[in-house]
This record gives C-alpha cells, sequence and structure tokens, in this order.
C-alpha cells in the first residue's frame, strides 16, 4: 500500500483552490517546452513516442500470456509447451520495460533542465526583491518553500506527463479491450471499480490535506527555528540558553510529531478503503469470466487474460492514489514558490535604463525625505552636497537615520520626496546593477560567506588574479596575518566569518573594497563595534583607501570623523548642524554635547584601564 511522504511547505497557512492549481500548471509548458531549445523539444516528443510504444506493447503482454495458457489447455501436440509464445511473452515483457527505461533516459535531459531553470530563475528574482523584504523573511521557511517547490517541479513534470496520463489511458485501452473481446459488462464492471476508486481517493486525499498542511507548517516552524537558532549560535552560548533552544526546537517538533500521527491515521483509512475498492473489482470480473468459462463461452485462456488485466491496472492504481497526493502537494508546493516569483520588487529599473557614469563622484541629496512606513517619517527634507573627492561624516543619534543615508544612496529603497544624484544622474533614472558596482561600502558589521580568504576578498571584483588580491590584502593590512596562517589565503572563514575576529573581518572587507576600486565610498560605522587600538589601526587603513575617493562616514565614535571636510548632525531626521570638528564644537549644540559625552566616557575607560593595571 502507499505509503505517506513528507511533501513541501506552501510556506504558511495559505491554502491553494483549484483554480491556483490550474494556473501552477498552465505555467509548466514553458518550462517543459522552452523557447529556444529545439533539442529538448525533439526529446519531449522521442519521449513521448518511447511511451505509448511502452504502453501498447504492455497492454499486449497478458494476450500473448493468454494463448500460451490457451495452446497448453487445448488438446495434446507433438511441441507440449508453445515455446514461440512464451518466449514472445517474456520478449514483450522486457520490451514493455526497455521502451520506458528509453523515455525515462530521454527525458532526463528535458526534466532536470525544467528544475534548473524554475530554481535559477527563482533565485534571480530573491536577489532582485527589496531589503524590505528580505528583512522581514524567515530565512529557513523561504528555503524550505524553493526546495520544495523546485521538488514539487521535476514530480510534476516526471509523473504527471508519464505516469497519470498514461495510467489513465492504458485503463480506457483496456476497457476497450474487454468490450471488444467479451462483454459490456466486463468494462462497465472494470471501468467502475476505477471510476470508484478514483473518486474515493480524491475525495479522502483532499480531506487529508488539512493534516499533511498542519504537518508541513509544523515542519517549516521546527526548520526556521533550527536554522535562526544556528545562526546565532555565540548569542545562544553568551546566555548559556542551549535547553532554552532545545526546548523551543522540541516544541515545534512535538506539535509535527502529533500531526504526522494523524496524517498516517488518515493514510491507513484510505488505504484500507482503495484495498477493498479493487479487491470487490476483481472479484466481479473473475465471477464474470468464471461464469462465461463454465457456459464454455471463454476458455481459460480467456480467464487468465482478464485477471492479467486487473492485477496489471492494479500496480498503476495503487501509484494513482499515490501519485495524485503528491501531486496535490506538489502543486501546493509549486504555488507557493511562484508566489515567490510573484513578488514584484520594490525599486525597479526603467526600461533601457543607461548605467551610471561615475567621472567625478559628486554626491548631491537633494531635498529628501524618506519613511519606511507611512506612519513614521525618517528623513525630512535632507539636504547635501559631497564634492568630488571630499569626505562628509553623517554623525547624529541611535535612528536618527544615518544609515538610511546609506541605504538610500545604494537604491536599496526609493525616496519618497526629493532625488539624490551623482554627478547629475538621477539614481532613479540609471541602473541598480550599475550604481553598486560604483560604490564601495564597509560595513559595521561584516558578513563573510562560509569560504576561503581568498574566495572573500575576491568577492569585490570576481576573477581577479592572485597578485591582485594579495595587493589589496596589503593595502588593506591583513596581507601579513594571512601569510602566516597555515593554509594562508585558502584558510576557510567559517560561517558568517565566526573564525576571524572582528578586525580581521573588518580588514577583509576593506580588502573587498580596495579590489572593487568604486569611485564613491561608504564607511557605514565601519570600526563603531572594535577596540579602541584595532579602530585606529582600521582607521589608518580606511583613510589610506579614501584618498582618491569621494566618502561618506557614517559614524558612531566622533573621535574617527574630526578630519572630515564636513561633518553633518542629524538629528529626528533633520540636518540639525553642519559644518567642520571645530566649528561644530563652536557652534556649541548637538555635537558638542555628543563630544563632550564621548570624552568623558573614553576617560573613564582610560581610568578604569590605569586602576586596573
Amino acid at each position: 500500500m502507499a505509503r505517506d511522504r513528507v511533501a513541501a511547505p506552501p510556506g504558511g497557512k495559505r491554502e491553494v483552490g483549484f483554480r491556483e492549481e490550474l494556473g501552477s500548471l498552465k505555467k509548466l509548458p514553458h518550462y517543459l517546452w522552452p523557447a529556444g531549445r529545439p533539442e529538448l523539444k525533439v526529446r519531449v516528443l522521442i519521449a513521448i513516442g518511447f511511451l505509448v510504444l511502452a504502453k501498447l506493447v504492455n497492454v499486449y503482454v497478458p494476450m500473448l500470456y493468454k494463448h500460451s495458457v490457451d495452446a497448453l489447455a487445448g488438446p495434446q501436440s507433438l511441441v507440449v509447451v508453445p515455446v514461440m509464445l512464451i518466449v514472445a511473452y517474456g520478449v514483450a515483457r522486457v520490451g514493455a520495460q526497455f521502451f520506458g527505461e528509453l523515455r525515462e533516459l530521454v527525458f532526463a535531459r528535458v526534466e532536470q533542465n525544467a528544475v534548473r531553470q524554475v530554481a535559477l530563475e527563482t533565485f534571480r528574482h530573491l536577489h532582485r526583491l527589496s531589503l524590505r523584504y528580505h528583512l522581514d523573511r524567515q530565512t529557513g521557511g523561504l528555503s524550505r518553500a524553493i526546495e520544495r517547490g523546485v521538488r514539487g517541479m521535476e514530480f510534476l513534470l516526471s509523473y504527471l506527463l508519464f505516469n497519470l496520463l498514461p495510467t489513465l489511458f492504458e485503463i480506457l485501452l483496456v476497457c476497450g479491450i474487454l468490450w471488444h473481446l467479451y462483454d459490456w459488462t466486463f468494462a462497465a464492471v472494470t471501468l467502475a471499480t476505477i471510476v470508484l476508486y478514483v473518486t474515493f481517493t480524491f475525495i479522502v486525499t483532499d480531506w487529508r490535506l488539512q493534516y499533511r498542511r498542519e504537518m508541513n507548517e509544523r515542519d517549516s516552524e521546527a526548520n526556521t527555528k533550527a536554522i535562526d537558532s544556528l545562526l546565532n549560535f555565540e548569542t545562544v552560548k553568551y546566555f548559556a540558553n542551549e535547553e532554552h533552544e532545545a526546548t523551543r526546537f522540541d516544541k515545534a517538533l512535538r506539535a509535527y510529531e502529533n500531526a504526522a500521527v494523524k496524517s498516517q491515521t488518515t493514510l491507513s483509512m484510505l488505504n484500507i478503503g482503495q484495498g477493498l475498492i479493487i479487491t470487490s473489482g476483481v472479484i466481479g470480473v473473475m465471477l464474470l469470466a468464471g461464469f462465461g468459462v463454465q457456459r464454455g463461452a471463454m476458455t481459460v485462456g480467456d480467464f487468465v487474460l482478464v485477471n492479467s488485466y486487473l492485477i496489471q491496472l492494479y500496480a498503476p492504481l495503487n501509484v494513482l492514489g499515490v501519485v495524485y497526493r503528491n501531486i496535490k502537494q506538489s502543486l501546493t508546493d509549486l504555488e507557493a514558490m511562484f508566489r515567490l516569483l510573484g513578488v514584484a520588487p520594490e525599486v525597479k529599473d526603467k526600461p533601457q535604463a543607461p548605467p551610471v557614469e561615475v567621472k567625478l563622484g559628486e554626491i548631491v541629496f537633494d531635498h529628501v525625505s524618506f519613511r519606511y512606513d507611512e506612519r513614521r517619517p525618517i528623513l525630512k527634507d535632507v539636504s547635501f552636497r559631497v564634492a568630488p573627492g571630499e569626505t562628509v561624516a553623517i554623525v547624529g543619534p541611535s535612528g536618527a537615520g544615518k544609515s538610511t543615508i546609506a541605504r538610500l544612496l545604494f537604491r536599496f529603497y526609493d525616496v519618497a520626496d526629493g532625488a539624490i544624484r551623482i554627478d547629475g544622474q538621477d539614481l532613479r533614472e540609471v541602473s541598480q546593477e550599475s550604481l553598486r558596482r560604483s560604490i564601495g561600502v564597509v560595513p559595521q558589521d561584516t558578513v563573510l560567506f562560509n569560504d576561503t580568504i581568498r574566495y572573500n576578498i575576491a568577492y569585490g571584483r570576481p576573477g581577479a588574479g592572485q597578485e591582485e588580491i594579495e595587493e589589496a590584502a596589503r593595502l588593506a593590512r591583513i596581507h601579513d596575518f594571512v601569510s602566516r596562517l597555515p593554509d594562508g589565503y585558502g584558510t576557510s572563514v567559517g560561517e558568517r566569518g565566526l573564525k576571524l575576529s572582528g578586525g580581521e573581518k573588518q580588514r577583509v572587507s576593506i580588502a573587498r573594497v580596495i579590489l572593487k576600486n568604486p569611485r564613491i565610498l561608504i564607511f557605514d560605522e565601519a570600526t563603531s563595534a572594535l577596540d579602541t587600538r584595532t579602530e585606529r589601526e582600521i582607521q589608518a587603513s580606511l583613510d589610506e583607501v579614501a584618498k582618491t575617493c569621494t566618502t561618506l562616514v557614517i559614524a558612531h565614535r566622533l573621535s574617527t570623523v574630526v578630519d572630515a571636510d564636513e561633518i553633518l548632525v542629524l538629528d529626528e531626521g533633520r540636518i540639525a548642524e553642519r559644518g567642520t570638528h571645530r566649528g561644530l564644537l563652536a557652534q556649541n549644540g548637538i555635537y558638542t554635547q555628543m563630544w563632550q559625552r564621548q570624552q568623558e566616557a573614553a576617560q573613564r575607560a582610560a581610568a578604569l584601564a590605569e586602576v586596573a593595571q
């Protein structure tokens, strides 16, 4: 009997209706019959041809069996065993399997190409979505939705086209043969059994979906909690909350366990019902055949033929139940993935948007206003200019909108009012890719890929040679450290770069930006999380990198921006003060208060350090 499979998560509680399932099915031909790939279309046609041959041969196999039985049951001849018929029977059985395997072989390239294309399309689309979407997403649930959607696509392409439809074709073919050879009652009983079986399977399967859906939701919930906990491994350790995390994970697993038990119970009910229906149909047809033999209207071979056909149909009928359940689940998974593809990017390039041309590197914020939420404005009528080659620092209390300025410059969001220009070009008029290739950023929280130091530095310009990577590392003052490592530039940095210290990660980040060689640089609180000594070393590297660039510095520690050409003080989304370090201190305003607080904090820290010594 059938066994349940953990199918895919829709990724939420939203139910998928027939219209949505039909919509998902309509999208399959796009991947099954890809434009511009005639060789794949030929493979589809050849695969269908092999499929038809396999079914025709499969249907003829019981006929050879019947003739063999009749030959053995008839008057004895010189040749007691009908050798040729038995050999033909064996050849036909092997032939049916042979054509089926040829179909699999030919279609494999089409199927895997379709799976690759839909996975690649989804991956690219996710990278096109706005920062707002990715800040709200749950990585675990999203990865499961993509993974299961791809599996659903693979299942549908394989089983819907080459299992479900061929099975229905074979059933109709067998019913026609039984009607033609014997009587309409044979075809009627066979067809009625199949219709009852299919109807029962569909109704019970649809009823079971509530338990399957709950099972999948709990599975996604457990997976999300596990990934979230492991990504925050250090935080868990800091607070000694391993048992708390295990309890949360176990709670989700218990919910999954209960849902899985309910699902298995209902599956057993479905299997029992299917078995009763099939057995009733077999008994009915066998009785008709037995009465026919008794009346002399049918031979023993005919009796065997009818039985063979029913047994031959039993396997695909049993699979039909499994296939239907998986098709339903695959459609749910596929619809969830297509729903991801249907999420419109918040920030879009205009048609034929030209690349940005950064020659001088002038940055202008012209009366810019922005809000993440309509109810809460972040920036209010902000205007400033960063002249080519100059350094402008933005300071202010937390929540004033400093990092938002960097995100707007990268065009992670579009401004609500006003405009941002680089060398006179409105950022909304140029392509996002060219804009981001022209700007380098050293963020506060440097996240590295779980790969080698070489890969993470080369990420600034994929394809760069080893000499260029090492030169960038020297300028970032990390080459000597890397050279002392046993594996050198081949050293793995671990998940999110956890094998490196904060200062080492920052230097890798700086080397990456140096290799990118942008005309505009953004330092987004690049040293605020470092100790004073490391901060000074990193600051020296940053100053060296910024010599030939237009630089925007978002800073928390004011000591790092005293040499800036201009300092902007943001307060509640507005520029409250602006000027040089000395000029702002002379104003005795917000900047002066921030400077005094930080100086006092530094003096207290120094005094405590002396006492500790």
